[in-house]
C-alpha cells in the first residue's frame, strides 16, 4: 500500500485498538482516542523521529499527550511501533499492568504523566525550551491536546511563553471533536475561535480536517518549515469516529462499549489489524553541556545576620558554578527570592517565567525529563497556584527543587495574602517529597547543595527577615536529620526556621527561672528525624510560623504516634487569620513568639509535674 493508504489504515487500527482495549477493561475513553487516531497515525508514520530502543536518547522527538485520557490511543501507538506486545496490550487498566488508565512513565516511552488536563502543553513548552536553549538539539516537541482543556488558563500561559521564547520546535495539535465530558465544549467546532487566539499570542496556526490524512501531513510539514514561532494545528474531528453508533454522540465520554457493541464496532471499522510502523529514527546528536566555571560557596560568620532567602540565591549561584546541569526558573520575583544572583552569574541557564506559576513548574518538569536539574522559586504562597502541577510531577516521577520564600506571618506588613501558612502541609502531602526549612544562612547553603542530588520533589522554605547565623559553615545537615541546639531535660521545644530563634530566646528565659529546655531544630520537616523525636521523654512544645494543620507540629506527632509511651505535646501555630503589622507584633499575636513559647513550656512543665 502507498503511504496515504498506510496512514488511513493505521488510523483505523488505532480506533479498533481503542475499542477493544477499553471493552476488555470495562472502562476507558475510546471515543476520545478515536477522534485523534488519524492525527496520531500520520505523526507516527511520517513525522515523529524516535528510537524506541533508546527512549532516553537526547536526539529523540518528544510526544506529550496532553489529553491523557486518550490512553488507549497512546498504547495503540506503542503496539504499532512494535514495542508493546499484543499480550501486554490486553492488560489495559488491570492491576499491576504498566498500561494505566492515564499514561505514566512506568512505560519508558512516556516522559510525563498527563491525567490532569491543561498540563501537557505547558510541559511541552519546557521540553521545547530545553531543546532550544539548553540541549541545543534539533528535536521537535509534539503535543496532542483536547479541545475541552483549552478552557484551562495554564494552556494560555503555555501559549504566551512558547511565543515569547520563539519555540519553533514546538507543535501543538488540538483535537477539536466538539464534545466534552457532559456535552458540547465552549467553542464546539468553531476552529477560528482557537486559531484566532493562538495567532493573537504569536503562533502560526493551521486549520484542517482532522480525518484527511493528506491535510494532516501537509499541516505537519508546514509546522516543520515554520521558523521563529511555534505552530498549532487545529483539527476538526468527530468523537467516536468510525463507529456510527458513537460518532458525534453525547453521553459516551469515558464509557467502554459492551462486548456486543465492541464486536460490532470492530467489524464496522474493518476488523483487527496488526500494522507495524518503521518509525523514523533521529540523527545522532549530543546535547550541549555547560562547563562548570567553579564557584566560591557562601560562608556566614556565626552571630552575623542574613536572610535565608538571600543565602538561597547565593548558594544557588555557587551551585551553578560548580555544576553545569543546574538551571533556575523564577516567577518574576527574583529580586525577592534572590534567584537574580544565579541569573547574573549564569544567564544562559536562567528562565524568567513571569507571573505564571503553573507554566513555571511545568517548564521545570519538561526540563528535568532531559536530565537538567531545575530549581524553581517564587513566594511560597504562590506555589499553591501550581500545586496540581507539583502533584502530577510526583506521579511523573519527576525531580524538582522548589523554593518558597516569604513564608509565614513573620513577613510582616504585606498581610495574609502573601503569607504562606499552608505550604509545609501542601508539600508534606506530596508522594515521596522532601521538605526542608532552614533557620540560618549556612544551613540554607548546605541544604541547597544537598537538594541538587535529592530525587523526587523537594521544597525549601526560606524566610524574608535577616536571622542570626547559628551554625558554622562546616556543619552538616543531612536530609532526615535534626539538630539539638540547646540541651535540657525539663521540656523540649521543637521548631524550625524563624521560630527556632524565638525558641532559643524562650529557652534562655526559662533557664533563668530554673527550667532547662532542650531546643531541637527540625530543619528536615519531611522526612522527619523519628529517632531523635522518639527518644524524647520530657513534654514537648512544637512551634511553627504555619497553620496548625499538617505542618511541623503534625510531623512531630506523626513521628511519635506509634510509641508505646508518648510525652505530652502542645502545638503552637498560627491559628487565626493574621493581618498586616510588624513581624514582632504578628508573631506575638499568633502566639508563636518567645514570650508565648516560654509561657506554654512553663505551663506544660508545671502540669506534667502535677500529674506525676
Amino acid at each position: 500500500m502507498d503511504e496515504r493508504e498506510l496512514w488511513a489504515e493505521l488510523g483505523q487500527q488505532l480506533r479498533v485498538d481503542a475499542v477493544r482495549a477499553s471493552a476488555k477493561a470495562g472502562s476507558g475513553h475510546p471515543t476520545s482516542s478515536m477522534s485523534a487516531a488519524d492525527l496520531a497515525a500520520v505523526l507516527l508514520a511520517a513525522h515523529f523521529r524516535y528510537d524506541y530502543d533508546k527512549p532516553k536518547s537526547p536526539a529523540n522527538d518528544r510526544l506529550v499527550f496532553s489529553k491523557g485520557h486518550a490512553s488507549p490511543l497512546v498504547y495503540g501507538l506503542f503496539r504499532a511501533a512494535g514495542v508493546l506486545s499484543e499480550e501486554e496490550f490486553g492488560t489495559y487498566r488491570q492491576f499491576g499492568s504498566r498500561l494505566e488508565g492515564h499514561p505514566t512513565p512506568v512505560l519508558p516511552w512516556v516522559d510525563v504523566a498527563t491525567g490532569s488536563l491543561g498540563q501537557g502543553l505547558p510541559i511541552g513548552v519546557g521540553l521545547a525550551l530545553a531543546g532550544k536553549r539548553l540541549d541545543r538539539l534539533p528535536f521537535r516537541t509534539w503535543v496532542i491536546c483536547g479541545d475541552s482543556e483549552m478552557a484551562e488558563g495554564s494552556m494560555w500561559e503555555a501559549a504566551e511563553h512558547a511565543a515569547f521564547y520563539e519555540l519553533d520546535n514546538l507543535t501543538a495539535i488540538v483535537d477539536v471533536n466538539r464534545l466534552g465530558q457532559r456535552g458540547e465544549t465552549m467553542h464546539g467546532w468553531d476552529l477560528a475561535s482557537y486559531t484566532g487566539r493562538f495567532r493573537a499570542f504569536g503562533w502560526h496556526a493551521v486549520e484542517i480536517d482532522g480525518h484527511d490524512v493528506e491535510a494532516i501531513h501537509a499541516a505537519y510539514e508546514e509546522a516543520e518549515r515554520t521558523t521563529g514561532k511555534p505552530t498549532v494545528v487545529v483539527a476538526k474531528t468527530v468523537k467516536g469516529k468510525g463507529y456510527s453508533k458513537l460518532e458525534d454522540k453525547g453521553g459516551w465520554h469515558g464509557k467502554a462499549s459492551s462486548p456486543e457493541d465492541a464486536e460490532e464496532a470492530i467489524a464496522e471499522l474493518g476488523g483487527i489489524r496488526s500494522i507495524t510502523v518503521d518509525v523514523p529514527k533521529p540523527e545522532h546528536g549530543e546535547p550541549h553541556r555547560f562547563e562548570p566555571a567553579g564557584a566560591e560557596w557562601p560562608s556566614y560568620e556565626v552571630g552575623s545576620k542574613v536572610a535565608t532567602r538571600k543565602a538561597y540565591g547565593e548558594a544557588l549561584a555557587a551551585l551553578g558554578g560548580e555544576r553545569g546541569d543546574v538551571v533556575a526558573l523564577d516567577g518574576e520575583v527574583s529580586n525577592s527570592t534572590y534567584a537574580e544572583i544565579f541569573r547574573d552569574a549564569h544567564p544562559d541557564r536562567f528562565f524568567e517565567m513571569y507571573i505564571a506559576e503553573q507554566q513555571m513548574v511545568a517548564a521545570a518538569v519538561g526540563m528535568q525529563v532531559l536530565g537538567w536539574k531545575p530549581f524553581v522559586s517564587t513566594f511560597a504562597a504562590f506555589m499553591s497556584r501550581a500545586y496540581d502541577f507539583v502533584r502530577m510531577a510526583a506521579i511523573s516521577r519527576a525531580t524538582l527543587k522548589l523554593c518558597g520564600s516569604h513564608a509565614g506571618v513573620s513577613i510582616g506588613e504585606d498581610g495574609p495574602s502573601q503569607m504562606a501558612l499552608e505550604d509545609l502541609a501542601e508539600f508534606r502531602a506530596i508522594q515521596g517529597s522532601t521538605v526542608l526549612y532552614p533557620c540560618d544562612g549556612n544551613q540554607t547553603a548546605k541544604l541547597v547543595k544537598t537538594m541538587a542530588d535529592v530525587d523526587g520533589i523537594s521544597f525549601l522554605r526560606t524566610t524574608r527577615a535577616d536571622t542570626e547565623v547559628l551554625y558554622g559553615p562546616d556543619e552538616e545537615f543531612p536530609v532526615g536529620g535534626s539538630k539539638i541546639v540547646r540541651d535540657g531535660d525539663d521540656v523540649a521545644i521543637v521548631a524550625a526556621g524563624i521560630t527556632l530563634h524565638e525558641a532559643l530566646a524562650a529557652a534562655q528565659t526559662l533557664a533563668a527561672g530554673g527550667i532547662e529546655a532542650r531546643v531541637i531544630d527540625l530543619y528536615s520537616v519531611k522526612p522527619v528525624d523519628e529517632r531523635t523525636l522518639r527518644s524524647l521523654t520530657m513534654p514537648i512544645v512544637t512551634v511553627e510560623d504555619h497553620s496548625p494543620e499538617g505542618g511541623l507540629g503534625d510531623a512531630v506527632l506523626g513521628a511519635i504516634a506509634a510509641a508505646d509511651e508518648r510525652p505530652r505535646v502542645v502545638k503552637l501555630a498560627v491559628g487565626e487569620l493574621p493581618r498586616s503589622g510588624k513581624p514582632a507584633e504578628l508573631l506575638a499575636a499568633a502566639g508563636i513568639d518567645a514570650a508565648a513559647i516560654e509561657q506554654a513550656a512553663r505551663r506544660l512543665v508545671t502540669e506534667t509535674a502535677a500529674v506525676s
